[in-house]
């Protein structure tokens, strides 16, 4: 969750101020100038299943639209939603730093779409194919991530180790997908944070984030409550297995003549889970079938990186892409007060129940700048009832 103030998450049920305000650049973010928002205008989006994690609309006003105004080359947008509990200072909380696209002036201000600056990585493809590496997976970041957008930091979340060696690789065309995730020409996957067990994104500060996958087992950050005074408004709970996977095979293979790493498994190894793999799905298949288990069931995934070197690698990949396959089971679309400092990957404890409580990781999000609610979508990984 991003920073914010012990009073101000309390005031977040009840009655509290919600102001809001915008401001763009067209030189990098090395000036920042305010501008107006058309009330109820700004919708914010997050969602950690899209390559682009933060995406908004809304319409600004006193600002020129052209070259040195809001313009799909040069301009971003920094958006902010305020909270001013009673008798006390406003607290800002950053709700995303946009490249524009298709500025459109109308009767009102500047119509615009607006999404987060990793679509800008992903647009700065390599003229011609390079070798990369060997080096530290935080020089290579900051070289690759500061070559697409000068001058915006990169953060390394607690959990990933970002002094961890990159062999070399070559690459073709697309930055992004040597950053975050993508594959070579032999279908092998090679990007630099999937193969350290994370993920990368623009964070609503604006800042280039690598952090681990994060799991239900991660800090609660949020208790979401119903009845009076609670942030709970309406809990829609929905049970899918898209997405499911309960057992994981991960290899690495550079292809400069050394032995291949793996395969290395994980699996869901929990009796007690909806998602139980059985004692050991890839040695002994059968065991579910000898021990009289006729409910489990192996739902099974690859995975196999250039960039994976060692087997220890391998087994933090397995178990990050297990942990992020497990919870799609039970999902729970709801609607709460709106707290703007809440990230995708954060776990929250939503009352689903009267004194029913569950642990819950935040997939998306959205809310419009001013309202006092937003809502999220949030999955979980159900229990067996015994």
């Amino acid at each position: 969750m991003l920073s914010i103030s012990a009073a101000a998450l309390a005031a977040l049920p009840g009655a509290c101020g919600r102001p809001y305000r915008a401001e763009w650049t067209v030189d990098g973010g090395q000036t920042w100038q305010p501008c107006g928002l058309v009330a109820g205008s700004a919708q914010v989006q997050a969602s950690r299943t899209q390559a682009v994690r933060y995406s908004a609309s809304a319409t600004l006003t006193d600002v020129p639209l052209g070259r040195d105004g809001i313009n799909p080359v040069s301009t971003n947008v920094r958006l902010w939603q305020g909270i001013t509990p009673a008798r006390t200072n406003t607290v800002w909380i950053p709700a995303g730093r946009y490249t524009v696209n298709r500025p459109k002036k109308t009767k009102t201000g500047i119509q615009v779409e607006l999404d987060g600056l990793e679509e800008e990585i992903q647009a700065a493809h390599f003229p011609v194919p390079r070798t990369i590496g060997p080096d530290s997976a935080r020089s290579l970041v900051d070289l690759l991530a500061g070559e697409a957008l000068p001058g915006v930091p990169v953060a390394w979340r607690t959990g990933v180790d970002p002094d961890s060696t990159v062999p070399q690789i070559v690459a073709d065309e697309d930055r992004w997908a040597v950053l975050s995730g993508g594959t070579d020409t032999t279908g092998a996957a090679t990007g630099i944070a999937a193969a350290l067990a994370a993920e990368l994104w623009v964070d609503a500060r604006g800042i280039v984030t690598v952090g681990p996958v994060p799991t239900l087992a991660d800090p609660v950050v949020w208790r979401v409550s119903r009845g009076a005074g609670g942030a709970l408004v309406e809990p829609q709970p929905e049970q899918t297995a898209e997405g499911l996977a309960n057992v994981w095979s991960v290899s690495g293979d550079a292809g400069d003549g050394a032995p291949a790493v793996g395969p290395v498994h994980a699996w869901d190894d929990d009796e007690g889970s909806l998602t139980y793999a059985g004692p050991d799905p890839v040695d002994d298949p059968l065991a579910p079938q000898r021990l009289g288990l006729t409910w489990v069931r192996v739902r099974s995934q690859r995975y196999s990186s250039s960039l994976i070197t060692s087997a220890g690698q391998a087994e933090e990949v397995a178990r990050a892409r297990l942990a992020d396959s497990l919870g799609v089971q039970n999902t729970l679309s709801l609607t709460a007060a709106c707290n703007p400092a809440l990230e995708c990957g954060d776990v929250i404890e939503v009352e689903t129940g009267v004194g029913v409580w569950e642990r819950h990781l935040v997939d998306s999000l959205s809310y419009t700048l001013g309202a006092a609610s937003m809502s999220c979508t949030t999955r979980t990984t159900p229990r067996r009832i015994t």
